[in-house]
């Protein structure tokens, strides 16, 4: 098998005052293949968006460790991750704020080849190359943010991530701020761009539905653990933690009947503090099946099949 591309071991991430508060991240650890689309789900407050912080370099981790192509990056400075995380770039949910309003596209996807030191007279070849690839003209590079749709920003946001010719792409909530209609297109495009690039993806997001269009895997975060992990059909057809179970109930289906049963085995209640999370599973205050074990002990991640992971003291009984 080839090496990881992308490696999380152990990772735990604190907000606030260091050993004062619970962690938002709490010991998750995962690999990401060259190649692959890692999906990583959940509610907000789970814990999936601090892991993308994390990776990129945008939250110091409390413990644990991000390897990149085998290179550890957890506490490279700006200056180190210029060269070990040359490979590694994001694409940030809102487009209409990650662009700066006062520069042109060009001047934008300018900016990141100056900080890669790449020769002056082959960035314009890159930028024109990666407008290109996302389906922008050429005279795109002259205009401001201002000119474009919310749809054609998030293509020009992920040109800029192009531009740098990584292999793994941070992809945070990269369609929920669009339009339904036009959320389609740019999911084909990343998955298009994917196959003639060789890119790896990392995805985050709280809509099941792109997630499963876009993984190969998922990681499915409950108040900062990871509660299970599989192949995209092993979590869709048979998950075995009742949280997972609880959060594919939620996907919108367009038969009424189904969708009045699938509400029905929905999550129940609300989702507890993460500052002051239940004892044991974390899950068990919502948990149809819960048991007094469940309060007692905290249950270990353990194999439900080849790649099928899950962290539930009767998994597989929702």
């Amino acid at each position: 098998m080839n090496a990881p591309a992308l490696s999380v071991r152990d990772l735990t991430v604190r907000y606030g005052r260091a050993g004062k508060t619970p962690p938002a991240v709490d010991g998750v650890s995962f690999d990401v293949a060259p190649g692959e689309t890692l999906g990583l789900v959940g509610e907000s407050g789970s814990g999936k968006s601090t892991i993308g912080k994390a990776v990129l370099g945008l939250q110091p981790p409390a413990a644990g460790q991000v390897l990149l192509h085998g290179a550890d990056i957890t506490r490279a400075s700006l200056r180190q991750r210029r060269v070990t995380a040359i490979d590694l770039r994001v694409v940030f949910q809102d487009p209409y704020s990650s662009l700066n309003p006062a520069q042109t596209i060009g001047q934008t996807l300018t900016e990141p080849l100056q900080v890669l030191r790449v020769p002056k007279d082959q960035r314009q070849p890159r930028i024109l190359e990666s407008l290109a690839a996302v389906g922008l003209p050429a005279d795109a590079a002259d205009r401001y943010p201002a000119r474009f749709s919310g749809g054609q920003r998030q293509r020009i946001a992920i040109a800029r991530a192009l531009v740098c010719e990584p292999k793994v792409i941070v992809l945070d909530e990269p369609v929920s701020a669009l339009d339904v209609s036009i959320r389609a297109q740019v999911l084909n495009l990343m998955k298009r761009l994917q196959a003639d690039h060789g890119l790896t993806y990392i995805v985050i997001s709280h809509d099941l539905a792109v997630v499963k269009y876009m993984a190969d895997r998922i990681g499915v975060m409950y108040l900062g653990k990871l509660v299970e992990m599989g192949t995209a059909d092993d979590i869709y057809q048979r998950a075995a933690h009742p949280y997972t179970a609880g959060l594919i109930a939620t996907i919108p289906v367009p038969d009424p009947k189904e969708a009045k049963a699938r509400k029905d085995a929905g999550i129940k209640g609300e989702l507890p503090s993460p500052v002051n999370p239940p004892s044991g599973c974390r899950f068990r205050t919502r948990c149809p099946i819960a048991q007094d074990l469940c309060a007692e002990q905290e249950p270990p991640l353990r194999s439900f099949g080849p790649g099928h992971i899950a962290a539930c003291h009767f998994a597989l009984q929702s």
